[in-house]
């Protein structure tokens, strides 16, 4: 059991929606970025993703590309992005953490290496968007028998005959990205949402969490009524990379996750 698993266990038990949020590592500065990430759990949060910057996230819109540029720019590494779980740990062992980003930084290092030190971290879980089902021996497998969740993403065009691929080595949730396209392109829609969720659930016990064009609280309270919970990224970042004050920022996060608690 992971922290994943024993905070999904313990929401289901509170017949409680959860609510993660996504920051970037290192943005706007690593100061900042391990300030609003130490207060993110006090703001509600239940599961905390966190950007590995890299030069070429295709998954990602404007937002959220702007923030790992940021970080890049700001000198952030691989290295720099462990000890920022490392420092949050001092302070908090409980909230589950996912690392989520693509595959090439974690190939230059090294799987074995980045893995050692990802679960010496502090680390849960990874959410590495580039590395479809066939390639799980890169990756996936590793991770998990390391004892890290290894979270897949099933999307509007995963279809049946794909489905069953996508949630074989899955673990910790599912992540269903409720639109076709880019991080913050579009805004989900939870009467085209339920019916994929309970699709994927009909084939998994795992939590279905959803995520990507999400960014009030309404539209959060909306979402997690139709699955296990939601997930806010580019709403946050774009705070973010508008200066907003530490606190200013974790208030909005706490308004967010009202919303997705309220389901």
């Amino acid at each position: 059991m992971t922290r994943i698993d024993d905070t999904f266990a313990r929401l289901s038990a509170a017949r409680k929606k959860a609510f993660v949020a996504y920051i970037m590592g290192g943005d706007p500065d690593v100061a900042t970025s391990l300030a609003i990430m130490k207060g993110l759990p006090g703001a509600g949060v239940d599961v905390i993703e966190l950007g590995m910057p890299f030069t070429d996230p295709m998954a990602d819109g404007p937002t959220i590309q702007l923030a790992g540029q940021r970080a890049l720019e700001g000198g952030m590494t691989m290295d720099a992005t462990l000890q920022m779980v490392r420092d949050f740990r001092k302070d908090n062992a409980a909230t589950p953490i996912v690392l989520m980003g693509y595959y090439n930084p974690i190939y230059s290092r090294g799987v074995d290496r980045f893995l050692d030190q990802a679960k010496a971290a502090g680390i849960d879980g990874l959410i590495v968007v580039d590395l479809p089902p066939e390639e799980d021996s890169e990756l996936c497998l590793p991770a998990q028998a390391a004892g890290l969740n290894f979270i897949r993403l099933a999307t509007p065009t995963t279809d049946a005959k794909r489905l069953p691929k996508v949630l074989q080595n899955t673990s910790g949730f599912v992540y269903y990205v409720s639109v076709t396209g880019i991080t913050g392109a579009a805004a989900a829609v939870a009467t085209d949402v339920a019916p994929e969720v309970a699709r994927i659930k009909a084939s998994t016990d795992l939590p279905v969490i959803v995520g990507f064009g999400i960014s009030t609280p309404d539209q959060a309270r909306a979402i997690a009524s139709v699955a296990d919970g939601c997930v806010v990224g580019s709403a946050i970042v774009k705070d973010i990379g508008a200066g907003k004050p530490v606190a200013e920022v974790l208030a909005n996060v706490a308004a967010l996750a009202k919303g997705a608690h309220s389901a």
